[in-house]
């Protein structure tokens, strides 16, 4: 990809799934990359398996000085921030009905919040940082079909896909020109939190119902990811860009 080579990057949720199969596609394009996560092993694991990692920095996007610390860490680090790939999230497979308060509570804080305290942190720097000569930072949000279309047993979850969504348009038209800030909204991902949910009965089903009867891999939305922080996609901003072999593609005719 254009304009990745030497690119300073931030992945939140970089320790594992999409957000460590990120941190390669960016290494791998030439670009500096911290990760953070509240993980402390994955964190671990992470730093071995990718030993060009600038830092693992080991932080809970739910705390708002924990996020501050981690971004001034990142920049202490790197001399700046121009990509932020905004990736934490969780996630509890629960009926509606048996959604605990705590348990709204805790996605919300990781999903949304999190993700708001993590961006308006990274576009203040990116703000106050931006020359013409460096050009636009990018900030790219991890959204999700669910946030788009409505799925059973995560009410939780899509509800905060779905304010992701939101708020990367709201703030792609008051950060313009200075940051281009983009959502990516992956279907089915074969990633170790999918895994944990899922039986392998239950993961048939789902590849049955998606016309390219398979899950994505991390490293194919990685790519998306690269190729939407690149100067390839300097036109593209306010938008969500979804990756699910077509899943949502057709309505209820198409199942």
């Amino acid at each position: 990809m254009r304009g990745l080579e030497d690119k300073r990057v931030l992945i939140t949720g970089g320790a594992s799934g999409i957000g460590a199969a990120t941190a390669a596609r960016f290494l791998e394009e030439g670009s500096r990359v911290c990760i953070l996560d509240r993980d402390a092993t994955a964190c671990a694991t992470i730093r071995h398996q990718l030993p060009e990692i600038s830092e693992a920095i080991i932080a809970d996007v739910t705390d708002l000085m924990q996020v501050e610390a981690a971004l001034a860490d990142a920049v202490r680090v790197m001399d700046g921030v121009d990509v932020l790939i905004n990736n934490a999230g969780i996630s509890i497979r629960h009926n509606f009905l048996d959604i605990t308060p705590e348990e709204w509570d805790k996605v919300i804080a990781v999903n949304l919040t999190g993700v708001f305290y993590v961006a308006q942190t990274a576009a203040r720097h990116m703000v106050e940082n931006y020359t013409v000569e460096r050009g636009s930072g990018v900030i790219l949000q991890t959204a999700s079909t669910n946030g788009i279309m409505g799925y059973p047993y995560y009410a939780d979850y899509n509800a905060t896909k779905a304010g992701v969504i939101e708020l990367t348009r709201s703030m792609a038209l008051e950060l313009a020109p200075k940051v281009r800030v983009c959502a990516v909204a992956p279907g089915y991902v074969l990633t170790p939190m999918q895994r944990a949910e899922y039986t392998d009965a239950m993961l048939d089903e789902v590849n049955r119902k998606i016309p390219l009867r398979r899950h994505a891999n991390p490293e194919e939305i990685a790519a998306l990811f690269a190729y939407l922080a690149s100067d390839d996609a300097a036109y593209a901003t306010g938008h969500v860009y979804t990756m699910d072999g077509g899943e949502t593609a057709g309505g209820l005719a198409s199942r």
